[in-house]
């Protein structure tokens, strides 16, 4: 593949742009950057899902840094997801090569709506207890939430479906090189009463060692295109900081919806190109 100077400033204005979605939502930004390099630009979705594993892995970082301090990422939980993430991580870089791109784009677009109408459906759901000062249980956490102006303390309810959900994510996070957080974020909010932001800044922490696992196949595999992996997570960390901010200001209710609307774009694009 002929790396060209028009084609780094592309991919490396992308990254800016799932770096931003990325660190806002705690997402790897991966669900917008597969799409643009596979649709608009025309990579093998395997090309585009290898360099979007590498700018997860930039974005894990970034947040992980930014939110040092705030207590929002969980480490007690995140550690213990992770171990069924990684799992699941290195058995999707192994199913990702065995299966069509016709295949890997209808599991893309099927489990964008799923998450979608997911979130949707939690908009007005805040997992907060009533009394700040309670306890948080062996795995749950407090932090000062910037938008209501206090301490909020939650406590993580259904493990099992925590520790499910994250092997899947692991999977279909190297499957599709979206990063996993597309699927822990809306479950951690939707059913294990984790709140958004812990659960986003929590699963960014987390993606980073998920996408490792998996990109390690890919590279072995030599669908890695370094020089365009670079460019992409330059733009990603450029993209991050910005993300972090606007993170911090945004509602949660309107962080859901454009959540939702991206993965609903997203599902239709890669419904379109298949049917195309």
């Amino acid at each position: 593949m002929a790396v060209t100077p028009a084609l780094t400033l592309w991919i490396l204005g992308a990254g800016v742009v799932a770096g931003a979605f990325g660190a806002t939502l705690g997402l790897g930004g991966g669900i917008f950057l597969v799409p643009l390099l596979h649709l608009a630009l025309g990579f093998p979705i395997a090309v585009a899902a290898a360099i979007s594993l590498t700018t997860v892995i930039a974005t894990s970082s970034s947040v992980s840094a930014g939110r040092t301090g705030q207590h929002l990422i969980n480490l007690r939980l995140g550690m213990l997801l992770e171990v069924a993430t990684a799992a699941g991580s290195l058995g999707g870089g192994i199913t990702a090569q065995l299966l069509s791109e016709t295949t890997v784009r209808r599991l893309f677009a099927v489990v964008m709506v799923i998450i979608a109408a997911t979130m949707l459906r939690t908009l007005n759901q805040r997992n907060t207890l009533a009394d700040a000062s309670a306890s948080p249980g062996l795995l749950g956490g407090r932090y000062n939430d910037a938008q209501s102006g206090g301490m909020v303390t939650y406590q993580v309810r259904r493990l099992p479906l925590a520790l499910t959900a994250s092997f899947i994510a692991g999977n279909v996070s190297s499957l599709l090189g979206i990063g996993g957080g597309v699927i822990k974020v809306p479950v951690l909010t939707a059913w294990c009463g984790v709140p958004l932001r812990a659960a986003a800044a929590t699963s960014a922490f987390m993606i980073g060692v998920t996408a490792t696992a998996g990109a390690v196949i890919y590279y072995c595999n030599g669908q890695l295109v370094p020089a365009l992996a670079a460019a992409a997570v330059l733009g990603v960390q450029a993209g991050s900081w910005a993300g972090l901010r606007l993170g911090e200001r945004a509602s949660t209710m309107s962080l859901k919806l454009v959540m939702a609307g991206v993965m609903l774009v997203v599902a239709v694009l890669m419904i379109v190109r298949r049917n195309g």
